[in-house]
């Protein structure tokens, strides 16, 4: 947020900015802004176009953020703000705290090879562990009882886990190509709907199919608990807008994703998924719409008994325990967080300092 840090400079007290995407989508802001914005651009309207940037893998366009791609009037005034943002890292010398670490993103984009650029420190992932406590804010209200005593009469790993984040809403359209898709994968489900967000065609669609009701297929909940939920031992597959966060519980659960990208770094976290190998990506119509049968056959790939499916469970588990390496007690997260610390005290004591 650019005027935190007019405040802070008007002040003349040292910022940090913590940086809650990927660190490949940091470099890929970080060398669009600095050399390759053209080239980018130029190719932008070819999705299938493979494009190299410094230190990364090479990105097809359709992988790469929205932000850069996009030529709408919203997508062109967050892309100012992001450019501004690099501006000010860099004029005064920031340090940049990622949500990531070594053991995720090491293969896609050397953290190393970001430091040179950018003084970077890896913090993450800044996943709380499952019913980390009452304090916990919750956006929106929730019947925990209700869903988990749900969750608890399920066999074990039979459920699919459906949310598209705090953000996300569903035209008509697209409600009835999900709960079809769900209808279609005969497994039980576990849907989160905000009411919020709800239009009226999307509830009178759910209460008029039962969805909301019928506990014996599915379940239809405004909210829930999510790190709580992926935790559940029924929970075998989570179909997610990408978003950085879902991405991170998703792995720090050991949960396979269904990857349905919408619009920012989504695409990217999608890419990262399937080079990883933990989950698979569903693929949108020209509409933009996930269709029933697609979401249904991307469920089926990770919870059927093929070989995609057998794949994906070993490498869930593989980055689930590297993830809980990561955020054990002394381990880098925690090293490098308290490496920060030690750099704030000395940075405080040198403002004091100068303002004596």
């Amino acid at each position: 947020m650019p005027p935190a840090i007019d405040v802070a400079r008007e002040h003349r007290i040292p910022f940090a900015v913590f940086w809650v995407q990927p660190a490949t989508t940091l470099a890929t802001y970080y060398h669009y802004f600095h050399g390759h914005a053209e080239m980018i651009n130029s190719r932008a309207a070819d999705t299938a176009c493979v494009v190299s940037l410094p230190g990364l893998h090479p990105l097809s366009i359709r992988e790469m953020p929205s932000l850069i791609i996009d030529k709408d009037e919203a997508s062109k005034m967050y892309l100012r703000g992001f450019g501004e943002l690099f501006e000010q890292i860099e004029q005064d010398k920031a340090m940049v705290l990622v949500n990531t670490c070594d053991a995720l993103e090491l293969e896609a984009t050397s953290l190393k090879a970001l430091q040179s650029h950018l003084d970077v420190i890896a913090v993450g992932p800044t996943v709380p562990p499952a019913g980390a406590g009452e304090e916990a804010i919750h956006l929106f209200r929730r019947d925990e009882k209700k869903y988990m005593e749900w969750l608890d009469s399920q066999p074990a790993k039979s459920v699919v886990y459906v949310s598209f984040g705090s953000l996300g809403t569903y035209s008509q359209r697209q409600a009835e190509e999900i709960l079809r898709g769900l209808r279609c994968c005969a497994r039980a489900y576990l849907w989160v709907v905000r009411r919020e967000g709800r239009m009226e065609e999307v509830e009178r669609l759910i209460m008029g199919t039962g969805a909301e009701d019928d506990e014996s297929t599915g379940m239809v909940v405004e909210w829930c608990d999510q790190l709580r939920v992926l935790a559940h031992p029924s929970v075998a597959c989570f179909v997610t807008h990408c978003g950085w966060n879902s991405t991170l519980e998703a792995v720090a659960s050991g949960v396979p994703p269904v990857a349905v990208p919408g619009w920012s770094d989504q695409s990217l976290n999608a890419h990262l998924v399937e080079e990883w190998g933990v989950g698979v990506r569903a693929e949108r119509d020209a509409e933009g719409l996930l269709p029933g049968v697609e979401l249904a056959r991307c469920v089926e790939l990770v919870m059927g008994d093929g070989g995609t499916a057998a794949k994906v469970k070993t490498n869930a588990a593989a980055y689930q325990e590297k993830a809980r390496q990561a955020m054990a007690a002394d381990g880098p997260s925690e090293r490098n967080l308290g490496s920060f610390v030690n750099r704030v005290r000395h940075l405080v004591a040198a403002v004091e300092k100068n303002h004596a």
